[in-house]
C-alpha cells in the first residue's frame, strides 16, 4: 500500500465513523464502564487472546490450562493445573522454554517447576520463596534474584548462593539503574551458556534523599527516596560478573563511574565477551566497549557524538547464522535505523534507511536470513512489521499496512502472531506464516473481535482524525477530535484539549479510534469536544522533530499546540471562550505552562503530577533534554512556571499522588507558594500513599474530579 493510498483509506475510515448511525445507541457510559480501575470495564473491551510460542507452535496462556492455539482459532489443552496440583492459581505465567521438548514452566510464591505435558508429570522443581527481581535462564535451570537486598544464585540443584554481603537501600544489586532510562528494565542478564550472570551494583550513597512520608501509620513515617535532582551528585554503577562454575565474581574494568552511564548490556554468543554502550553524563558521547567475562577491557567498537544527546536504547544483537556480525540501532542520520557491524567494529552496511522509525527488533527468521522489525515506513501513525533482508536490505512488509500491530515472533523466525487494531478495527489476531513462500506472508485470522460498547447499545461519539502544520509551517503534526454522539455543527460546544506532548510518546495513531483515552468518550457523552495533538518533540517522527525541544522545554510543544488553537477558533461549533486544557506528568506541565502562557486563552486547565521547574527533575531524564541548570540557566529560567504564577486567570486544578517519587511534591508545592504570593487562586487535591499516578479504583475517583472541575467550570 503506498502513501497515498494509506491517506486514502485513513480519510475514508474517519468517514466511516462520522457515518455510523447511532439511533440504536442509547445506553449512556459510567466511568466505572470505561476507566481501566472501573468495575465494568473489561467487561466492555474487544474480546482479546493470550499467547507465547512453543517453537513454531503458537500457544495459548488461559487461567486453568495451557495449550495449543490452531489457525482456525480453535483451542487444544495439553496441559491443566489441576494436573500439577492444588497451590497453582493461575497459568497465564506459563513459557514454554525448550522448542523440542513437550516441557512448560510454571512458578508461583513457593516453587518453579518444569512440567511434562507428554509424559503428565513434574520433570523439576525449584525454590522460589523469598524471591525479588527473578530472572530465570532456560540453559542452566539457574535463577538470579534479590532478596532482603541481596543478589542470590539459586542452581538447577535448588542449591541458594549468596553472591553479596553489603546490600542495602544505598547500594542496590541487581534491580534496573539510572531509574529505567536508556531502555533499562532490569538488573540481571545472563550469558547464552547460562554459565556466567552479569549484573548492575549501584552505590546511591552519595545520592540526597527525598523527604517522604509515610502517613498510614499511628504516628507518620519518614520514607525517603533516593532522587539525584538535574545538576546535583548522582549514583555510581559498576557491573559484577559472576561465574557458576568457579563461584567467584568479577567486575568490568570500565574505569570511574561518577558522572557515566551503562546500559543496554549484551553477550556474544560464545559467552565469553560482554558488550555494553557508555555515555557520558551530558549524553552527547556514546561508545560500544567489549570486555572479556574475566572483567579485562577488550576494545572501543563504535562511538557516536551528537550536538544534542545520543540515546542508546537497544544492546546489540548478534545474527543468528554469523556469530562474527551483529545489527546495531542508532538515530545518527536522523531515524532510528538499523546497522550491521562486525566484532572488531567495522560497518558493513546500514541495513534500514528512509524517513522512518525501526520502533522493534522481533529477532530473525534464520531460512531467509532476514531481521523482522516493526517500523513506521508506510505512514507515521501506523505501525507495521517487515522481513529485512541483511543481504541488499530489501523491506518485505507482513501484515496489511493498516493501523497499529504488535507482534510476536515464533523461535525460528517464520511465525508471527499479530494482534493489530485500526480506526475501525477493534482487535484482530492473525497468525501469519512466513513459511509457504518467500517472505510472502500468509494470514490465518485467529480472532476478529466486534466492539461490546457498540453490541450493548451504548451511545457512541464520534473519532476523527487530520493534520494541521506546526508553528514552523513545515512540518505535519497529526491530531484527533472526538465529537459528542448528537454532534450538532450549528451549535457552540465547550473544547477540552487532552496534551501530553513530551518525548517518549505519541496520542494520535492509527489505533481504534485513533488512539482515543477512553475519559475522551466520557467527556464527549457530556457534551464537550475533545481535541488532542502531538506537537514536536513527542516520538516517531525522527530526530530532527524530537530534538527541536532541547534546552527548552515546553516552548516549542506550546507554540504547536497553539496552533491547534488557531485551528479549534476557525471551527464554527467550537466556543472560543470555553477552552479548557488537561494533561498528567509532561501534560501537567503543558498544563499549566499555556494557562499561565495564554492567560485569556485557557478558561480551565486540570494538572496532574506537573513538572514546575526542571532543576527538581531527575538527573537522566532533565539533563538530557535540558542540560543542567548550571550549564543552561537561561533555558531553567525561561521554562519554570513559577515566575508566571501571577499570570494565572483561569480556574485550575493541581492534582498530585502525596508521594510522587517521579515528579516530587516540590513541584506543587513550589507552584502553590508562588501562586499565595502572587495572589492567583489555584485549587489543590492530593491522593495519599499515590505514587504517580492513581491505581486500582482511585483511578476512578480521579476521573470524576477532573471531569466534575470542567463541569462546574467550563460547561
Amino acid at each position: 500500500m503506498t502513501r497515498t493510498d494509506l491517506k486514502k483509506w485513513l480519510f475514508l475510515t474517519a468517514i466511516l465513523f462520522i457515518s455510523i448511525p447511532m439511533t440504536a445507541q442509547n445506553k449512556l457510559f459510567t466511568l466505572e464502564d470505561l476507566n481501566w480501575g472501573g468495575n465494568n470495564f473489561y467487561n466492555l473491551q474487544p474480546k482479546n487472546l493470550w499467547f507465547t510460542w512453543w517453537g513454531d507452535e503458537l500457544m495459548y496462556l488461559d487461567a486453568e490450562e495451557g495449550g495449543k492455539l490452531h489457525a482456525d482459532g480453535t483451542h487444544e489443552a495439553v496441559f491443566q493445573l489441576s494436573d500439577i496440583g492444588d497451590d497453582w492459581h493461575s497459568a497465564y505465567s506459563a513459557q514454554y522454554p525448550y522448542p523440542d521438548q513437550t516441557l512448560v514452566l510454571l512458578s508461583n510464591s513457593r516453587q518453579r517447576v518444569l512440567y511434562d505435558f507428554g509424559k503428565k508429570s513434574v520433570e523439576w522443581r525449584q525454590t522460589t520463596a523469598g524471591e525479588n527481581n527473578s530472572d530465570w535462564n532456560a540453559q542452566s535451570r539457574a535463577v538470579a534474584y534479590v532478596k532482603d537486598n541481596q543478589l542470590f544464585v539459586r542452581t538447577a540443584d535448588d542449591a541458594e548462593h549468596q553472591l553479596t554481603t553489603d546490600g542495602s537501600r544505598e547500594i542496590v544489586y541487581g534491580q534496573s539503574v539510572h531509574r529505567n532510562e536508556f531502555g533499562i528494565e532490569k538488573g540481571t542478564f545472563w550469558s547464552p551458556n547460562g554459565k556466567k550472570l552479569a549484573f548492575y551494583r549501584m552505590d546511591q550513597s552519595m545520592v540526597t534523599d527525598y523527604p517522604q512520608v509515610d502517613i498510614f501509620h499511628r504516628t507518620a513515617e519518614y520514607v525517603p527516596d533516593k532522587y539525584p535532582m538535574a545538576g546535583e551528585t548522582s549514583h555510581k554503577v559498576t557491573v559484577g560478573v559472576y561465574d557458576l562454575e568457579t563461584g567467584k565474581t568479577t567486575y568490568l574494568q570500565a574505569g570511574d563511574p561518577t558522572d557515566r552511564y551503562f546500559t543496554n548490556i549484551a553477550w556474544s554468543p560464545d559467552s565469553k565477551t560482554i558488550y555494553m554502550f557508555e555515555l557520558n553524563r551530558d549524553q552527547n558521547d556514546c561508545r560500544l566497549v567489549s570486555y572479556a567475562a574475566t572483567g579485562e577491557r577488550l576494545s572501543e567498537l563504535y562511538r557516536e557524538t551528537d550536538d544534542c544527546y545520543v540515546e542508546p536504547m537497544h544492546p546489540i544483537m548478534f545474527l543468528p547464522w554469523d556469530d562474527d556480525k551483529f545489527i546495531l540501532q542508532s538515530q545518527r542520520d536522523g531515524y532510528n535505523h538499523l546497522y550491521i557491524y562486525n566484532k572488531e567494529g567495522k560497518m558493513i552496511r546500514q541495513l534500514t534507511s528512509g524517513a522512518f522509525v525501526v520502533m522493534d527488533v522481533l529477532g530473525f527468521n534464520t531460512k531467509e536470513k532476514a531481521v523482522i522489525i516493526k517500523a513506521n515506513a508506510d505512514h507515521p501513525l501506523c505501525h507495521n512489521h517487515y522481513a529485512v533482508s541483511t543481504k541488499n536490505g530489501k523491506m518485505t512488509r507482513l501484515d496489511n499496512g493498516k493501523g497499529v500491530h504488535n507482534a510476536m515472533l515464533s523461535t525460528s523466525g517464520t511465525m508471527l502472531a499479530d494482534k493489530y487494531s485500526a480506526p475501525d478495527v477493534p482487535r484482530r489476531i492473525d497468525l501469519i506464516d512466513m513459511q509457504r513462500s518467500t517472505l510472502h506472508a500468509q494470514h490465518s485470522t485467529i480472532l476478529n473481535a466486534n466492539d461490546p460498547c457498540k453490541e450493548q447499545g451504548y451511545q457512541l461519539p464520534t473519532y476523527e482524525s487530520g493534520t494541521l502544520k506546526a508553528a514552523d509551517g513545515v512540518t505535519d503534526l497529526y491530531w484527533r477530535m472526538v465529537k459528542p454522539a448528537d454532534f450538532d455543527a450549528t451549535k457552540k460546544y465547550p473544547t477540552v484539549v487532552y496534551v501530553y506532548g513530551g518525548p517518549h510518546a505519541n496520542n494520535v495513531e492509527a489505533s481504534y479510534r485513533w488512539g482515543s483515552r477512553s475519559w475522551e468518550t466520557y467527556m464527549a457523552q457530556k457534551g464537550y469536544v475533545l481535541f488532542i495533538l502531538d506537537n514536536r518533540g513527542s516520538q516517531y517522527r525522527g530526530k530532527a522533530f524530537e530534538q527541536v525541544t532541547f534546552r527548552q522545554l515546553g516552548q516549542v510543544e506550546m507554540q504547536d499546540q497553539m496552533e491547534g488553537i488557531k485551528y479549534l477558533k476557525s471551527l464554527p461549533f467550537v466556543d472560543a471562550d470555553r477552552i479548557g486544557v488537561h494533561g498528567w506528568s509532561f501534560g501537567g506541565f503543558m498544563t499549566i505552562s499555556l494557562m499561565v502562557n495564554y492567560p485569556d486563552v485557557f478558561k480551565v486547565g486540570v494538572a496532574g503530577g506537573p513538572v514546575i521547574d526542571w532543576q527538581w527533575y531527575e538527573v537522566m531524564y532533565g539533563e538530557r533534554y535540558m542540560d543542567t541548570p548550571q550549564t543552561n540557566p537561561e533555558g531553567y529560567k525561561k521554562t519554570s512556571l513559577l515566575k508566571q504564577a501571577k499570570n494565572l486567570k483561569g480556574k485550575l486544578q493541581i492534582i498530585t499522588g502525596y508521594n510522587d517519587d517521579t515528579v516530587v511534591p516540590q513541584h506543587c508545592l513550589s507552584f502553590l507558594a508562588a501562586c499565595i504570593e502572587a495572589g492567583t487562586q489555584p485549587d489543590f487535591f492530593v491522593y495519599p500513599g499515590e505514587p504517580h499516578n492513581m491505581r486500582g479504583h482511585q483511578s476512578v475517583h480521579l476521573h470524576e474530579r477532573i471531569t466534575q472541575y470542567f463541569e462546574d467550570y467550563l460547561k
